[in-house]
């Protein structure tokens, strides 16, 4: 076992704390990964806090991970020493069924996939922690390149936020000549925004707080619409052809399925603590969609990397010591960052 050393809660009510732990040897398949920088995710705060079912403690958060690499095991053929590399989501899956053989291991049909913290090692006994701790060790298939030529700390969120929007995206083949409106500007919206533009499409912020209009432009937005104003919605209507849906709080989608065009389809990748409520004739008039996306495989995670490298894409971060981390949890319950915290790992003592 290798000594580790991290910051960890021991149950639900815990504040984020110095913790020793250990991780598992190297083996075989393993790539050992001194970590410099993860992001903090508001799903950390959900899972801290045992919001989305028991949590299993003492907990390590943290997957939005990149490092160098300190250790490869013998079979490791993709990666060598000193390259930098990336950690998300998820560390290992069945690899057997047809989901985790197409590349989507987030939808492993066995149920095997395993997140990088608050799950189980395929032993059945072994607990992940994740990346907010000074290494990790992961099988080679759930590793990912990283560039030499981005930022490396602006690179740690798109491990998660970045490929939560870039997927769904890539998915329904978003490009030039579409119109696309970004619910929510946070963590995932701002990155929504970066890469809808990207794509090419024509993009519209559509938010509650009118002084997030100059930012969302300065990140590539081409309008902003305030949907607390009722004439500006009116303006809307059958106007999209996609909605990318960011926000993780109640909110009104028959005001958003009208503002899609026939055959449009709205994205949700926030996830709302309630049941979605909508009005089905709003569905079959138009032969409107509403639809999700959990993260993506380890594949699409890798060529959304390529592409970031290759147009210079990365997050906009607020760089923290580790021992800021709850009050940084307290800030983004509040909406209070842009766009995503990140830990810099020097500052673990």
């Amino acid at each position: 076992m290798i000594p580790s050393k991290g910051y960890a809660v021991h149950n639900s009510k815990d504040l984020l704390a110095p913790w020793n732990f250990e991780r598992r040897d190297v083996g075989a398949n393993d790539i050992q990964i001194e970590i410099q920088y993860c992001g903090v995710c508001h799903s950390d705060i959900h899972q801290v806090r045992s919001e989305w079912g028991p949590s299993r403690y003492p907990m390590v958060p943290g997957h939005e991970i990149v490092g160098n690499i300190i250790k490869v095991g013998n079979n490791v053929k993709n990666f060598s020493v000193g390259d930098l590399a990336g950690v998300g989501c998820m560390v290992n899956s069945c690899m057997e069924c047809s989901n985790c053989k197409q590349g989507e291991q987030q939808y492993c049909e066995k149920g095997k996939t395993i997140w990088t913290y608050n799950s189980v090692e395929a032993d059945g006994k072994t607990p992940t922690y994740g990346g907010y701790s000074n290494q990790i060790i992961v099988d080679e298939n759930f590793v990912l390149h990283v560039s030499k030529n981005l930022p490396l700390d602006g690179v740690a969120p798109l491990l998660c936020a970045g490929i939560t929007t870039f997927s769904p995206l890539r998915k329904w083949k978003i490009s030039k000549g579409h119109r696309v409106g970004v619910l929510g500007l946070g963590g995932l919206g701002h990155m929504a925004v970066k890469f809808a533009a990207a794509f090419g499409a024509e993009v519209t912020m559509l938010s509650t707080s009118l002084h997030k209009e100059a930012d969302a432009k300065k990140l590539g937005a081409h309008y902003f619409c305030l949907t607390t104003d009722p004439q500006q919605v009116r303006q809307l209507k059958n106007h999209f052809d996609f909605i990318v849906d960011t926000v993780s709080a109640k909110h009104n989608y028959d005001m958003y399925l009208k503002m899609l065009r026939t055959n449009g389809v709205h994205i949700c990748v926030g996830i709302p603590p309630e049941p979605i409520q909508l009005t089905g004739p709003l569905l079959l008039g138009n032969s409107r969609s509403i639809t999700g996306s959990n993260i993506g495989g380890i594949p699409e995670t890798q060529e959304m990397l390529n592409f970031c490298a290759e147009h210079n894409i990365v997050s906009d971060i607020e760089l923290i010591n580790i021992a800021y981390i709850n009050e940084a949890y307290e800030r983004i319950l509040k909406s209070d960052v842009k766009y995503r915290f990140v830990i810099d790992m020097k500052t673990l003592k």
